[in-house]
């Protein structure tokens, strides 16, 4: 917990003034009973109107002196609780934007989103508890008691029998929340990663008319969540019934023995009416104590599955770059003998013994079953992932010493999954080169046979696309997703299965394209359709996370049984 220290060092004026001016508002509620006990018995008692009146006006401005130091540790008291969230927010984002693809895997995406979200809030309201709380509480239990012992000694004698019991039986409910709080976040995570599963392929599930099903699935981790939180606030529902009793039994104490001493004189009236007040602030003092603890025990919990990602070690950095300022300026890919698992601990290769080579310029397409390694080859070549063995080269340097900025940057990807984000057609190619003139941005909407029906929207490319571009087609998205990686005018253009939802003739335009677009850049296409990697230059053909074949299509077509097998299936399928 060390670490979210630095998160408190901008803000500490806030963090110090906060909880002081609480300690004002303190003050006044401790002299407020005192006040009272004067007025009743100096005032009332000898009918001394001008004694009330001044003592009236001194608890007046004792209020506004209050309200004013309240007002101020509150408004001190979310600023910095609201600022240590958000710094704390932003270093999980971007180290979340550091992750390779291993650590995103570790991790479901509902889980991050809940520590994102959920887990930082908590730790939000804990600090903000704990401003107001933190001096107010312990300053109102001391305050008191010191008064309540000056007032009459041996009646604040109730308050050591009370005291001990009643802290004992918080400790005991804190105890038991903390496990249970811990339980309730991890079953706050699946209800989230459902739902996020859900809405993105909602449009699936309705396809398969599948909505009974995932309906009971969300139940099933809803009511799982219910019943983990009800276990936890059962014990939370404790604490205010035990508080009330400790407070009312207190409250009976007082009366019956500071009555019997009002009666045998030995007490003033007003002094009793004071020393009620002071039980009942010792009391809530130790009510509020509990709550800031119940809610740290909820807090700890998230504040621990926070650090889990802050913590987490990034499996693939450049630290130990050697040219970090090279740049890719051939596009020439070889790999040596590649080997890779997705699990370290695991026997089974993805890859294995991969070696060919790509020179600059080259169209290397990729066939093969699904499975087969074809989508995990090509995310080493910007580092997505690491070789286990073997190397990696690009420009004949081992891609681990160059920096992932330059790589990548060096790299265009259409992947299998095409993404767009909320915001214009406009916005989304811009990603590509965010200074692009409208003429380049045309040239490569064009060259990706995506400008006809970008301009046959109203808005143009002005055109609004909703969160993963929900308004656009299959093959829109991916002829978007094309010309957007065209715009970047990588070294090296990785298309992995890109052109799957296009026609055939609308791909052959694009790779046509190619030709006088991406003259020089060296072009990996993944394919399911033999026919888009038939004029290739290199073909690899992979089976199990081997290479089984590689040449041009009439050597592979005569040398290359698996090839055979592709190749006649999806001409008789055409033929029939």
């Amino acid at each position: 917990m060390k670490q979210y220290l630095k998160y408190i060092k901008p803000y500490l004026v806030s963090f110090v003034v906060g909880p002081l001016l609480m300690i004002v508002e303190v003050l006044g509620e401790v002299l407020m009973p005192y006040f009272m006990s004067l007025i009743i018995n100096e005032g009332v008692a000898n009918r001394n109107v001008s004694y009330i009146v001044g003592i009236g006006l001194t608890m007046v401005l004792t209020a506004f002196i209050m309200m004013a130091g309240g007002i101020g540790g509150a408004y001190f008291g979310a600023k910095g609780a609201i600022s240590f969230a958000a710094d704390v927010r932003r270093d999980v984002f971007l180290k979340i934007q550091k992750f390779s693809f291993a650590n995103i895997d570790k991790f479901s995406t509902g889980s991050l989103v809940t520590r994102l979200t959920n887990d930082i809030t908590q730790m939000q309201n804990l600090v903000n508890m704990a401003l107001r709380m933190m001096l107010r509480a312990p300053g109102m239990l001391i305050g008191a008691i010191i008064m309540a012992f000056g007032m009459n000694p041996r009646l604040a004698l109730v308050i050591l029998v009370v005291g001990p019991l009643l802290a004992l039986a918080i400790f005991c409910i804190v105890r038991v929340a903390f496990p249970r709080f811990d339980i309730m976040q991890k079953k706050l995570d699946f209800v989230n990663s459902g739902i996020q599963e859900a809405l993105t392929n909602v449009r699936v599930i309705k396809s398969f008319v599948r909505g009974n099903y995932e309906e009971e699935k969300f139940s099933r981790a809803n009511d799982d969540l219910k019943e983990a939180s009800l276990n936890a606030f059962r014990v939370m529902i404790l604490m205010m019934p035990v508080m009330t009793l400790a407070m009312n039994l207190t409250v009976l104490a007082v009366v019956w023995f500071g009555g019997k001493q009002v009666i045998a004189g030995e007490m003033l009236v007003g002094d009793l009416t004071a020393f009620i007040t002071y039980i009942t602030q010792i009391l809530m003092s130790l009510m509020m104590l509990s709550m800031v603890l119940l809610q740290s025990s909820r807090a700890i919990a998230s504040a621990r599955r926070v650090q889990e990602v802050l913590n987490e070690t990034i499996d693939l950095t450049d630290d130990q770059a050697r040219y970090k300022n090279l740049e890719v300026r051939r596009g020439k890919i070889e790999f040596k003998n590649v080997s890779f698992r997705y699990y370290k601990d695991n026997h089974e290769k993805v890859l294995e013994n991969i070696s060919f080579v790509a020179n600059p310029g080259e169209i290397v397409g990729i066939i093969g079953s699904t499975g087969c390694g074809k989508t995990s080859l090509v995310q080493m070549i910007p580092r997505l992932y690491d070789a286990d063995e073997g190397e990696v080269l690009v420009d004949d340097v081992n891609v681990r010493e160059y920096s992932l900025y330059h790589l990548r940057n060096g790299v265009g990807m259409v992947l299998q999954k095409n993404v767009l984000f909320s915001g214009t057609i406009e916005e989304n190619l811009l990603w590509g080169d965010e200074k692009a003139s409208e003429d380049v941005l045309s040239a490569a909407a064009r060259a990706a046979q995506a400008e006809e029906f970008i301009n046959s929207f109203i808005d143009g490319y002005d055109t609004e696309l909703g969160q993963g571009g929900v308004n656009v087609s299959g093959g829109q998205k991916q002829r978007l997703c094309i010309a957007r990686a065209l715009l970047k005018k990588p070294k090296i253009l990785i298309l992995d299965d890109s052109t799957s939802a296009v026609d055939t003739a609308t791909e052959s335009r694009i790779r046509e394209s190619f030709s006088t677009s991406l003259k020089d850049t060296t072009k990996v296409i993944i394919a399911q359709r033999i026919t888009s990697v038939m004029d290739a230059d290199r073909i690899l053909v992979m089976d199990e996370g081997k290479i089984v074949g590689e040449g041009k299509h009439m050597e592979l077509l005569k040398s290359c049984e698996a090839y055979q097998e592709i190749y006649y299936s999806q001409m008789d399928k055409e033929a029939s």
